[in-house]
């Protein structure tokens, strides 16, 4: 074969093509459009790439979770470049928000006007049919520097004293720079679908979402949920970590226990609110149900709401509704002949109802136990609940009406549990608390269930589907959100989960994840985990807990 060219295989073909030539010049002009990045030999290219090697080529599209990512980041980054071109002395921050959008705000003074929203969705548009290049260039630190100071982008620089390379990658779309530590579209022309809302104090902006197959959802308000962020972002905007440098900026020595007790503090005082608001309400409260999405620390938030309840003189009883779940030859498959552990449908419901209904009204009554090896009820304990003992349950359908419908609303309290990180590399780049969970998960299942990382990434999308199916339909009826996210914890978690995220290789499939993680993970100062309390919930994650966690 020619040394001058390769050989590149597609989904139906396999093709000889120049070496060095870009992705994009694979495909047909009438589809060049419909992909955002692509898999080269399993890793992650923009569609600028130039190959120069034998290779697999697998294109993606908005059905694809990178190919969502990148137009994200990429819409993103044009908004900030429209922000610089009107108001260059102004800066705005991007975090994820409700309805599975974006949330600009502005910092500072500056007032985001319904006139100015309507202003950046024209230039949007304008900049998106002018399909201008969206190239990538590498410069030295110091360069990247005096760039960063041109474009007012200050916290770039801040983060660049935790970055060990000397060179620099940067986006360049006409006269701008810019940043945000993601792969990127090829030209501003791919970003054709968007809607901008003004949504005080900022604007809301959607996209396409790759679990919706690309499209964007309708937006939903959530406002229990909004509460929760802007409560996460007050706090961090009131101990000064809004980025990973100004966090790192806490851990030094002579700080770190401090901070590690300021953060701890923060769980004691919500468990205090949590306990004082069903105190008010005792005489009404029979059911205190606890839900949230994986490694959101369910566990030990209910053993520490327990002890918060029994130092106000209330006694709950803890419940399991895991005890609940049918013997599993008993479960009925689904349409395409798949067993879904997480359905609803998987849990005897009317036995928890009728068992939930007798507790209440002082009725002793023999509880179930589930033996997970031979996945069998066996007969329980029996228990009788005291007149003015609530009931705790925990689980992913806690919130779920169906599970509790013979028990009065007003008897209920529903507590949702996550962590809401307000956390970004910088102003431009949000971190994610999907990022953040699988991360806690990573760690836990490597300790704890001696389940290597692959197994956790591989499992984390049917993770993920089944939250949005069961879990998260579900918040909104909750009287209050516990936010778990420990603002110290990425530091702690760091030295655990790097050496098993290092373990997948190149080629494994699930490298694409791992390596996202480790690129956020090594910005994050490494802290000793000794000044952890035992019963902290991120001792559910790494060990050492006071509980049977």
């Amino acid at each position: 074969m020619n040394n001058n060219m390769i050989s590149i295989k597609l989904k139906n073909e396999t093709r000889l093509v120049p070496k060095g030539s870009t992705l994009l010049s694979l495909l047909p002009d009438e589809q060049k459009k419909k992909f955002f990045v692509a898999l080269v030999n399993g890793r992650v290219r923009e569609l600028s790439f130039k190959i120069s090697f034998d290779a697999e080529v697998e294109f993606l599209d908005l059905t694809h979770s990178e190919a969502g990512k990148a137009y994200e980041a990429s819409l993103r980054y044009v908004i900030a470049m429209i922000f610089n071109e009107l108001y260059p002395e102004e800066s705005i921050r991007f975090s994820y928000n409700v309805s599975r959008s974006i949330f600009c705000q502005p910092l500072g003074n500056f007032h985001i006007e319904r006139r100015i929203v309507d202003q950046v969705a024209n230039r949007l548009r304008e900049i998106v049919d002018a399909d201008i290049p969206i190239e990538r260039v590498t410069v030295s630190t110091e360069e990247a520097i005096q760039i960063y100071q041109k474009f007012n982008l200050h916290d770039k620089i801040d983060i660049l004293k935790y970055r060990p390379e000397k060179d620099v990658h940067l986006y360049r779309c006409g006269n701008y720079f810019n940043y945000l530590h993601s792969y990127m579209v090829p030209s501003t022309g791919y970003l054709q679908n968007f809607i901008l809302r003004p949504y005080s104090p900022g604007i809301i902006i959607q996209y396409p979402r790759y679990e919706l197959n690309g499209q964007i959802p309708p937006f939903e308000e959530a406002p229990t949920y909004g509460r929760t962020l802007k409560r996460a972002y007050e706090w961090a905007k009131l101990i000064d970590t809004q980025t990973i440098y100004r966090i790192n900026e806490k851990l030094t020595p002579e700080n770190t226990v401090d901070f590690i007790q300021i953060c701890e503090t923060k769980h004691n005082n919500m468990l205090s609110e949590i306990g004082n608001l069903i105190k008010a309400d005792i005489d009404n409260i029979r059911l205190i149900a606890i839900a949230g999405p994986s490694s959101s620390g369910k566990t030990t938030f209910s053993n520490r709401l327990r002890l918060q309840l029994m130092a106000l003189g209330i006694n709950p009883v803890m419940i399991s509704i895991d005890d609940y779940y049918l013997d599993r030859d008993k479960i009925q498959p689904d349409e395409n002949g798949e067993i879904d552990l997480e359905d609803i449908k998987t849990i005897d419901v009317e036995l928890f109802n009728q068992h939930m209904y007798s507790l209440i009204n002082g009725e002793e009554v023999e509880l179930p136990r589930f033996d997970f090896m031979t996945a069998k009820r066996v007969p329980g304990r029996k228990i009788k609940v005291d007149p003015h003992s609530p009931i705790i349950i925990e689980g992913i359908h806690a919130l779920n009406e169906q599970l509790s419908a013979s028990i009065p609303k007003h008897q209920k309290f529903k507590i949702f549990i996550s962590p809401q990180i307000q956390i970004s590399i910088d102003n431009h780049s949000p971190m994610s608390t999907t990022d953040l969970r699988l991360i806690r998960r990573l760690v836990r299942d490597f300790k704890f269930r001696n389940a290597p990382a692959k197994r956790t990434l591989s499992m984390w999308p049917s993770v993920r589907r089944g939250e949005f199916k069961w879990i998260y339909p579900h918040q909104e009826q909750a009287d209050y959100v516990f936010n778990s996210e420990l603002t110290y914890e990425l530091g702690v978690l760091k030295k655990y989960a790097l050496p098993i995220l290092k373990e997948i290789g190149p080629t494994d499939e699930d490298f694409i994840v791992a390596n996202r993680l480790i690129k956020y993970l090594k910005y994050f100062r490494s802290i000793d985990d000794d000044a952890i309390p035992c019963n902290s919930l991120l001792r559910e994650f790494i060990g050492g807990s006071c509980f049977n966690v």
